[in-house]
């Protein structure tokens, strides 16, 4: 707030006193005594009686000087120590004001000469700056009265205060130019004032439509306070301000459960009306018949549930550590397990791939996941709870691009079939062993929660396929005590409401085997798993021969098995390739070695068509851009027929979407290279068309 000196008489145009009264100040500080008219005012000497008198005048004339400097000086005072006093009131009365401190080291003697006023002419001619001023120790001026900073940002504190300042706005003391220079200091400073308030709200408005066009209401914790959160939450897997990211996610903090799950990160609404392309109806509309219209999908593998050959970079140790699976990585990085996978959940797979994956013209994804997104237990080494939230966004991102949702549980309590992509490679503890029983209670417990959580009504129309456990290992379980804990999951997620189609895993028993169990079931869907590479017959076949039979072999499995008279009857296709080799690193149970070449040391010798030493992985796990024409017109001609076999049944799913060095299990990386069809609805290849023997042209057997 101004202040405003006590002065009665302004300063001239040049910050000098008026002539007349400097001349009266200086007689009165001149005075002599009276001589008789005999003397001579210059040169006589004075008596001792005037000497005394001219003692007398020079000692009243020094009091009456010294009286009216200290009147100033108290005038002077009043005004600067008025606010000191005021500020004093308040804090008397309970009030508080902001204020912003002198620098300590500007309080010195020569303070007040720091605080000096400047003339409204020397400001108006140039001679200083005006408006403000930078540098920690610089006061803000103008006209002959002075601004501090703190009244600038705080505004005047009192009603008392602002009448003051209105005074001196209209005073008639002050001449002219010097009210519209004090009247233009405070236009300048509202409008500075009113300038960050614009940018300000220009600012928010900004980040709100930022915010409303990425379809996150909450995606940040700008607006967030911590301190809302409950103390039994902070640092958990519910706590905002731990997660890698919060793209995608709403952090408004919730701890509110259905089936015991969390929320977390979900917006309250959400849209069906998208479609993945033309062919297929948006999801608030019934799909109909996938036997008239089959799935066309992909998988998200190597996301939520880890593979060493799709990830190779976390695995990256001396094979003698042994660490092939979820279990020992979570071992081996202990404590920094949930960083290190949660920078893995958070960059691997995102909305662009989800993006890209319908623009690819699929209409399906498939999302692997693992019970320790819903609970682990005693001696688990497993990441808690954070895939959930990234499951939860996955399903979120296909909802934007009219994708369906295959929701997939991976690995169950045990592994249901002791490979390394069930999280622990070794024995099969899920209804076998010592703990068989118990794990079986578990996974059943797991679909209670996942059922209860995806009955809800957002989830209705997105996830059309709900599996229950994938790639039980048959060969090595009691098939009766399968398909009893296969019935018994089916009827706690319908029970629970969930109207998905339940899908089944068919176990490797082999598909005729489906004949007549588990009947009764028109809701109910075979999961069939078809590779060439993982059967040493196959995997000998030619180039010819694995598209022949990808053409005929798979087609006439599809035909048997959707037919009840000589199969289980509604069957699907959630997993295949297009490798025609073993040769990708740590594919074979995350160990070193192929069957192709004879260097896995469960194999007698190389198993590639020319079964000696010929056989060579250096090309079969080349670049794409290295392969040869005959071989890239091999690899598209072979993904095509399988395409065109597997939707005999009720549709398919590619494993996987994304790799980080295996391209011929990327259906990204095929479709760059163009090894796969640039839209997957428009093939140029259909069984029924002639196959080539690409060794005639050039193509080696063993490469």
């Amino acid at each position: 707030m101004a202040r405003r000196h006590s002065s009665s008489r302004p300063a001239n145009r040049h910050g000098e006193s008026s002539g007349r009264n400097k001349h009266r100040k200086q007689r009165s500080r001149e005075q002599r005594p009276a001589t008789s008219s005999d003397e001579s005012r210059g040169s006589q000497a004075l008596s001792a009686d005037a000497l005394a008198r001219l003692e007398r005048e020079n000692a009243r004339a020094k009091r009456r000087e010294e009286r009216t400097k200290r009147a100033k000086g108290a005038k002077y005072r009043e005004l600067d120590q008025e606010p000191r006093r005021e500020r004093a009131r308040d804090r008397a009365q309970g009030r508080h004001h902001e204020r912003t401190r002198e620098p300590e080291h500007t309080k010195t003697k020569d303070h007040k000469k720091k605080r000096r006023v400047v003339s409204g002419a020397v400001m108006e001619e140039g001679r200083v700056k005006t408006g403000l001023r930078g540098g920690a120790n610089e006061e803000w001026r103008w006209s002959d009265q002075s601004f501090e900073k703190e009244d600038y940002y705080h505004r005047p504190r009192s009603k008392r205060r602002k009448k003051k300042l209105c005074e001196l706005v209209g005073t008639s003391r002050l001449y002219p130019v010097q009210r519209l220079t004090l009247a233009s200091g405070i236009i300048l400073g509202v409008s500075v004032i009113l300038l960050i308030i614009i940018i300000s709200v220009a600012v928010v408005v900004s980040r709100k439509k930022k915010d409303s066009d990425s379809d996150s209401d909450s995606s940040s914790l700008d607006d967030k306070d911590r301190s809302d959160i409950p103390d039994k939450w902070k640092n958990t897997y519910l706590d905002p301000w731990l997660w890698e990211t919060t793209e995608g996610f709403n952090t408004t903090f919730t701890d509110e459960m259905v089936g015991d799950l969390p929320v977390m990160g979900l917006n309250m609404d959400w849209d069906d009306s998208a479609r993945a392309n033309d062919n297929v109806p948006p999801l608030d509309e019934d799909w109909g018949s996938y036997e008239k219209n089959p799935a066309r999908g992909v998988n998200v593998g190597g996301w939520l549930s880890l593979e060493p050959f799709i990830t190779p970079s976390l695995f990256d140790y001396p094979a003698k550590m042994n660490i092939a699976d979820e279990w020992s990585l979570c071992r081996q990085l202990g404590p920094t397990a949930r960083e290190k996978l949660e920078k893995h959940y958070a960059s691997f797979i995102t909305e662009d791939d989800f993006k890209s994956i319908a623009e690819a013209g699929l209409d399906h994804v498939r999302i692997p996941f693992s019970y320790w997104a819903v609970e682990i237990y005693d001696g688990d080494p497993y990441v808690f709870r954070v895939s959930w939230r990234y499951l939860l966004r996955g399903i979120e991102w296909a909802r934007k691009y009219g994708l369906r949702v295959n929701l997939d549980l991976h690995g169950l309590p045990g592994s249901q079939n002791g490979w390394n992509h069930s999280g622990k490679k070794g024995a099969i503890g899920w209804l076998k062993g010592t703990d068989g029983k118990l794990n079986a209670d578990r996974s059943h417990d797991i679909h209670d929660r996942l059922s209860k959580f995806f009955a809800q009504d957002r989830y209705k129309n997105i996830i059309t396929h709900y599996g229950l456990a994938n790639e039980p290992r048959m060969t090595d379980l009691e098939i009766s005590e399968v398909i009893d804990w296969t019935e018994k999951a089916y009827k706690i997620i319908r029970d629970n409401g969930v109207k998905a189609l339940a899908v089944f895993g068919d176990g490797f028993m082999g598909l005729e085997k489906w004949q007549g169990l588990m009947t009764g079931y028109d809701d109910m869907a075979l999961d069939v798993h078809q590779y060439v590479i993982f059967n040493e017959g196959q995997l000998g076949y030619t180039h010819k021969e694995k598209v022949d039979y990808a053409c005929k072999g798979w087609s006439e499995q599809a035909e048997k098995s959707m037919d009840r008279t000589t199969g289980y009857g509604p069957t699907l296709f959630a997993e295949w390739s297009q490798a025609d080799t073993d040769c990708q690193e740590l594919l074979n149970g995350g160990v070193r070695g192929a069957r192709w070449d004879g260097t896995l040391g469960s194999v007698d010798g190389p198993k590639c068509p020319a079964g000696d030493s010929s056989c060579s992985c250096a090309k079969a796990n080349g670049r794409p851009e290295d392969f040869s024409d005959e071989y890239r017109r091999f690899l598209k001609m072979f993904a095509e027929a399988q395409m065109h076999s597997f939707e005999k049944g009720l549709g398919w799913w590619y494993w996987t979407w994304k790799t980080e060095s295996a391209p011929l299990w990327s259906y990204q990386a095929g479709l760059e290279a163009g090894l796969l069809p640039e839209k997957a609805y428009e093939r140029e290849f259909n069984c029924g068309s002639e196959v080539p023997d690409f060794g005639d042209n050039g193509l080696s057997e063993s490469y």
